[in-house]
């Protein structure tokens, strides 16, 4: 806990509504998505820009650790405290204003607090929102500092792929405030600083007021379940619609067969739309326009199912099946798979990203593996597939044992990153749940150039250690 001296200070600094000392106030902010909860010394809510700069300042002079927390919606530990009850979290959730939109610039300036639906609800009778598509609902400043992806990355990439502009405060001791490009599009009138702290997850600084570019909302949706004969199918399906689809191709979501099983078993509102019992692996593909339809113009509808029935016509087909229906109704199966796999038991997630010619190679070696080794352990992945990431999610079947958990973390990631190259991190970002895949497995000078670069700026925040220092 914070001595009487640290309270008072930062509760001049904030006022006292934002300052949280009791432990049922603050549990809030010390529980993650997923894993154990933490333990804060205090909970500090800045409202403005400024009040974050006081804190920054003051916690670097006095030697004080602190972790940012935009919504607390992240998946890797890197928002909520440790169990050691001396960090302190510095909740980002009062940067609610300003929420600026320019429909003629189609972008939108926003404080960090503000939360990705509130965004879109804003934008809505313009006709615009922000295209990253997730199962939360996280603060700008949150989906910025980890980068996030989300399900129609394959049309419109991440949040690096939007962020225009940054305000982020330094974690020195005057607490530094950095005003990073003007939210233009194209700007090469300085080294893109901001890029930095995209993805940086608190280790550069604390963001505090993001702009972003904007689109145009569809005005036309299709979308299908698509049946492949096995796994190995899935790539060259999805090259088919890549060539066929085009642009308006904006959403390629695998599912294997035990994750829609549980999703199906345990959350009552959805419904199995496999008349024929779940299969082995299904993907859901979606497509969107942005105007309205047009005289003479096939439907959306009529071009889906153009598609897969020409691939059903080959003779080599990549498609056994083709499940049609509104589009709520597809989107309610994947949108599920989380909820379902909580439901039936502990899940040990992995973040992982491959390149896409290999994302079937690694899943036979690694279904072998666990079915030879780790049969206590029910593989239920799914994931964004058309840009390489899966959601490699195992439920525990068996009894709890720390050493076996270790190991089967051990044998996955060795397999995927030393077999294939792959990433422990596609898109949660960095945090204390990937710290001991990052020490070892992020090549060493790699990490001593992060650290550096992190130093530039200041001491850095104690939710990512680039190359475990002491926190600050």
């Amino acid at each position: 806990m914070l001595n009487q001296a640290h309270q008072d200070a930062l509760a001049a600094l904030v006022g006292p509504g934002g300052l949280i000392l009791d432990p049922v106030d603050r549990a809030a902010y010390e529980v993650p998505a997923r894993y154990a909860p933490g333990v804060a010394a205090a909970v500090v809510r800045p409202a403005t820009t400024r009040e974050v700069s006081a804190v920054v300042g003051y916690c670097v002079r006095q030697g004080l650790p602190f972790v940012p927390q935009g919504a607390n919606t992240g998946l890797a530990e890197g928002s909520t405290p440790d169990a050691g009850g001396q960090q302190i979290v510095l909740s980002l959730d009062r940067l609610a204003a300003p929420l600026e939109i320019d429909a003629a610039d189609r972008t939108a300036t926003v404080g960090a607090g503000v939360r990705l639906s509130s965004l879109n609800a804003a934008l809505e009778s313009y006709g615009l929102f922000l295209p990253i598509d997730l199962g939360a609902d996280p603060s700008l400043g949150g989906m910025a500092a980890t980068n996030t992806g989300g399900a129609r990355f394959l049309r419109y990439g991440d949040m690096r792929r939007h962020v225009l502009g940054l305000e982020v405060v330094l974690a020195d001791a005057a607490g530094t405030v950095l005003q990073l490009s003007h939210g233009l599009r194209k700007d090469n009138a300085a080294i893109a600083l901001r890029q930095l702290f995209v993805g940086g997850c608190g280790a550069f600084g604390v963001i505090t007021k993001v702009t972003v570019e904007v689109h145009h909302r569809p005005r036309q949706t299709a979308a299908a379940l698509l049946i492949p004969p096995d796994a190995d199918a899935v790539l060259p399906l999805l090259q088919a619609f890549e060539a066929e689809a085009g642009a308006t191709l904006t959403a390629f979501e695998g599912m294997s067969q035990a994750a829609m099983a549980r999703a199906i078993e345990h959350v009552p509102s959805l419904s199995n739309p496999f008349a024929g019992g779940v299969p082995d692996y299904a993907v859901l593909v979606e497509l969107t326009r942005t105007w309205a339809p047009r005289a003479g113009e096939a439907s959306l509808d009529e071009v889906l199912q153009q598609i897969a029935g020409d691939l059903l016509e080959r003779d080599d087909s990549p498609l056994v099946d083709a499940l049609f229906g509104p589009v709520e109704r597809m989107w309610a199966l994947r949108h599920a798979l989380s909820e379902g796999l909580r439901a039936s038991g502990p899940v040990v997630g992995f973040d992982l990203s491959f390149r896409r010619r290999d994302l079937a190679r690694f899943r036979r070696e690694a279904v072998a593996m666990l079915e030879q080794d780790f049969p206590d352990y029910a593989l239920c992945d799914f994931g964004h597939v058309a840009d390489g990431g899966v959601h490699f999610n195992l439920v525990r079947t068996g009894p709890a044992d720390p050493a076996r958990l270790e190991a089967l973390r051990e044998a996955v990631l060795v397999l995927a990153i030393d077999g294939f190259g792959a990433s422990f991190s596609g898109e949660h970002g960095l945090g204390r749940a990937v710290q001991a895949p990052y020490d070892r497995f992020t090549p060493r000078l790699v990490q001593d150039y992060s650290a550096a670069v992190a130093a530039v700026f200041g001491t850095g925040s104690a939710s990512v250690r680039l190359r475990p220092p002491p926190p600050i």
